[in-house]
């Protein structure tokens, strides 16, 4: 363990002349002491308030212990004992980081406990009728001792930030990983895991699929929040997002900036055991995306495009049955059958009202009974079976180019 030397202070200064016999008087002491400096840091430090039998205050107490202790034997030892102390406090400041407890409370400990143990200490000097001179250096040396303390605890504790930042991503890491697995998530795992995340467990969540970004480095932190799990890492990157209803995070201009302008799919909000769910369609949802199937740009919410999702769930199916509720098309030749096709969702979305369809195509009424007449033509009667009426629906909002099989003149080589 690297302990820092004290930098604030000119090296080369003197060590204060103490009599050596007087730790030994002021060990006889201590216990004495520690307890008037304890009461005194737990009456104004109000982090190490607590029940006066409980853990923390017997923490409390070995640490006045320790600190009293160390500074007598910085009396006896002047520089053997600096080492000590900066030893013990650089590792009692890491583990208070480590912890999740407060650097400030630990300083304010430290400053308040110090000052009364010097005015402790200068009483017994007092009454033991030490010269002014040695009163002095013993005030020099305790004031030391204290800024040697602190220095030590800081430096110690940003140490155990970083360690505990490290351990919290990769316990929150792991969290993600048993949420989004295939196999189904134990509830008591997930609480035991969230528990040493420090992540407070939601009911609901949803899953973002990220685009890639090949300009932007993986370690850039998106603006998501404390409670979101993130995973740069993985292809594509993926963001676990709790109780993202309740919270209106899905929603507006605020979540795009938050995605630092990355393109995105927002998986469905589901039970948090099912998390796996979200991500998987959040993920196909991310490749439909980028085959032009749904709009490229921009935050998409799955829910706004669940029968897309559902049709594009098997798509050789999905091409069994456009091949053949099209079929009648490949009748007519090609450069009319995009015409036809438009003209047929529109009627059918319309409930089969001619002019609701052409307000849609934004031609005149006369043109789409037109094409009504060639459509049945092609498909006879088979237009007024709902079930037909059906599978030509799903067939034509699949947004992508008819699937229809050659006519018989065009598998012939001989025609062209």
């Amino acid at each position: 363990m690297a302990v820092p030397t004290p930098h604030d202070e000119p090296t080369g200064t003197a060590v204060p002349q103490v009599p050596a016999d007087l730790a030994e008087l002021l060990r006889a002491q201590l216990e004495e002491i520690a307890d008037e400096v304890e009461e005194e840091v737990r009456s104004q430090v109000p982090e190490y308030e607590g029940p006066a039998d409980g853990v923390h205050r017997r923490n409390l107490r070995a640490g006045v212990v320790t600190a009293l202790t160390l500074f007598v034997d910085h009396i006896a030892d002047a520089r053997g004992g600096a080492d000590a102390i900066a030893a013990t406090y650089y590792e009692l400041g890491r583990v208070v980081a480590l912890e999740g407890r407060s650097l400030e409370a630990l300083q304010s400990a430290v400053r308040i406990g110090g000052l009364h143990a010097w005015r402790l200490v200068g009483r017994t000097a007092e009454e033991l009728g030490l010269d002014s001179p040695v009163v002095a250096a013993l005030g020099e040396l305790a004031f030391r001792t204290v800024h040697e303390v602190a220095e030590a605890a800081a430096a110690g504790y940003a140490e155990g930030q970083l360690r505990s930042a490290n351990e919290l991503e990769r316990r929150r890491g792991r969290l993600l990983d048993l949420l989004l697995r295939d196999q189904p998530v134990s509830a008591r795992a997930v609480q035991d895991l969230a528990h040493g995340a420090r992540w407070p467990v939601p009911r609901r969540v949803a899953v973002v699929a990220l685009a890639a970004a090949p300009d932007r480095r993986d370690e850039d932190r998106l603006l998501m929040g404390a409670d979101a799990l993130v995973d740069m890492e993985s292809r594509p990157p993926r963001v676990l997002l709790p109780d993202p209803e309740s919270s209106g995070r899905l929603g507006g201009r605020a979540f795009a900036v938050a995605l630092r302008g990355r393109p995105a799919a927002i998986g469905p909000v589901v039970p948090l055991t099912e998390a796996a769910h979200s991500l998987r369609w959040a993920v196909r949802a991310l490749g439909l995306m980028g085959r032009g199937v749904l709009p490229r740009q921009g935050v998409l919410r799955c829910a706004d495009h669940l029968s897309t999702l559902l049709l594009h769930s098997d798509e050789p199916l999905l091409a069994q049955l456009r091949s053949r509720a099209l079929a009648p098309l490949a009748a007519v030749p090609e450069g009319q059958r995009a015409r036809l096709a438009e003209t047929l969702l529109a009627w059918l979305l319309s409930g089969s009202n001619v002019p609701e369809a052409a307000a849609r195509l934004h031609i005149h009424p006369q043109t789409v009974r037109y094409r009504l007449r060639q459509l049945e033509k092609l498909f006879g009667d088979a237009l007024q079976d709902p079930g037909t009426r059906l599978d030509l629906t799903l067939a034509l909002r699949t947004d992508a180019p008819p699937v229809i099989p050659d006519s018989p003149r065009q598998q012939n080589p001989e025609n062209f």
